[in-house]
Order: structure tokens, then sequence, then C-alpha cells
């Protein structure tokens, strides 16, 4: 279903019963909503949900904003590690804007909210500029932004800022392969043909390397969202993997120090992904939390 919204064209996945609890679910940099897993989606269905997911602006089959031009992710680094002003296409502020828009043309005038990774950095904006509209906020394997955090491993941010090796499926799969082995779960490897047949599926679907450029530098520039923090009134339940090699876990714990009442749920042996023998328990989180709303 496509959906027009702040201006642009957003794909929409809509599923569960109509009078269902609205559920807005935002995937992370350059993720797809495919990334949130069908059996996860079922899950929430299962537990009375409205599951609604979106493709962020710039990825998967959502308005590409290519007239933007692809900006020089060596210079953003520089910038950001000397803690200097970042300069992005677009802010998170405006992909917040984008969620909320969504929810708007939908008819939703309150929603719980999941976000992922980047996801839950565009979550958070909307929870401390809107909490009227948000009934409750889970927030999986995501940061803060203070700058005192400890940063991904080093081999973790080459991978992230390499090119496959060649333009075909096969090439962009295996780098997507390789990715996923530096920051999968250590503690729950999934099957090596599921997984390809998955990113095969999403590569298919959508490839576009100057969109996840530009969301890339939008979190850059954002900095550090601690002073939004306090201004969050939701349930929060903070979801986060011990072994996490992308966003240590010391940021999870740092979330649930700046929001109000926010809960941990630290799963050991889990890292930056959504493995499928968790998928319940996450679902179950999601649903307890939203049950803390009344």
């Amino acid at each position: 279903m496509r959906v027009r919204a702040n201006g642009l064209e957003f794909e929409v996945d809509d599923q569960g019963p109509r009078d269902g609890e609205p559920l807005l679910m935002i995937m992370g940099l350059g993720m797809q909503l495919i990334a949130w897993p069908d059996e996860l989606v079922a899950e929430l269905v299962r537990r009375g949900f409205r599951v609604i997911r979106m493709d962020n602006r710039d990825i998967g089959l959502s308005s590409h904003l290519d007239h933007l031009g692809v900006p020089s992710l060596l210079r953003a680094s520089l910038r950001h590690a000397l803690r200097l002003r970042v300069r992005s296409p677009y802010p998170l502020k405006a992909m917040a804007d984008d969620a909320l828009g969504v929810l708007d043309q939908l008819g939703i005038p309150r929603a719980h909210l999941c976000g992922a990774s980047m996801g839950g950095m565009i979550a958070q904006h909307i929870a401390a500029a809107h909490p009227d509209r948000v009934k409750s906020l889970t927030l999986i394997m995501t940061s803060s932004g203070a700058r005192h955090l400890p940063q991904a491993r080093p081999a973790v941010r080459r991978a992230l800022l390499s090119r496959p090796q060649g333009s075909d499926t096969a090439s962009r799969v295996n780098h997507a392969m390789r990715i996923w082995a530096l920051i999968g779960s250590p503690g729950y490897a999934p099957d090596p043909t599921r997984l390809r047949q998955r990113l095969t599926h999403s590569i298919e679907r959508s490839w576009h390397p100057a969109g996840v450029a530009r969301q890339l530098v939008a979190i850059a520039a954002d900095g550090d969202r601690s002073p939004l923090l306090g201004r969050i009134t939701a349930p929060t339940r903070v979801i986060h993997g011990k072994d996490d090699a992308l966003v240590p876990v010391h940021a999870a714990h740092d979330l649930v120090k700046k929001i109000e009442q926010a809960q941990a749920d630290i799963i050991p042996g889990m890292g930056h992904d959504l493995p499928e023998a968790l998928l319940p328990h996450i679902a179950e989180g999601i649903a307890q939390n939203a049950s803390r709303a009344g």
C-alpha cells in the first residue's frame, strides 16, 4: 500500500484487526520494512495488534531522494570524530515527521511505537516531541547517541563502509552475509540458507546505497539525543542484545537511566539482529510494555 505523507510517498504494510491496538514499527539504517520478520508480525497480530510497517524515506519502495546528492561518508565521519557539525541532506526529525504523517493518513491519532536501531532513534524524537501521539515505546538495539558511549568495533565500522565486490545480486548478497556475520547474534546463529534467501529477497526488492549514505549521515548529524529523553512520558521498554557488536549494550543501560521508568530487557547471546528463536520473547516484551499504557 502506498501512502503519501510529508510530501513523499511511503510503502506501508498494514496487518491485523482494524480496531486492534495500532503499533507502528520503524526499521533501522538501510533496512526495509521486510526486515521486521513476518513471524514477529504474526506473533503481534495474534496478540491483537494492528501492525504497521513502513519503508523509511530513501529506502525500499518509498520515495528516493537522489536529487539531494550523495554525501561524503569520509568527510562526515571525520567531522563527527572531531565533534564538528555534520551537515546532512535531511535530519532524523524529518523521518520522525514521515512516520507521524503515515499515521495521520491512516487516521491513527495515537499508536504504540517500536523502533530498531536507527528506527529507535527516530522513535525517540517522536516520543519526546509528540507525547500525545505515543501510547508506549519499545526501543530495540538503539542508542541515545551520547558521545561517551562505546562505539562499534573497528571491523564492523570498516565492513559497513565497504562496498560489494561486484554489482550483481550474488555479490551484493555475499557482502551482506559478511556484515551479518560480524553483527549478528553469536548465541542464535541463523540457518545460512534461510539467511541468504532473506537477503536475496531484500536486495531484489530494492538496492539503494545512496539512500543508505544519506540516512547514515543523518544519524551522525543528529548527535546526542540525551536532552530529549527526559521529555519521554510513554511507558518504555529497552530491548538489547548483550553481545551487540554494532551498538554495544552500554547504550541500553544509558537509555534506561535517562528515560523515566524505562525497563531493560538485556538478552545474552543476542547481537544486532532479530533472531527467529527470540521473536516470541520480543513480541511478548512489546505486548507487556503496551499493557503498561492502560
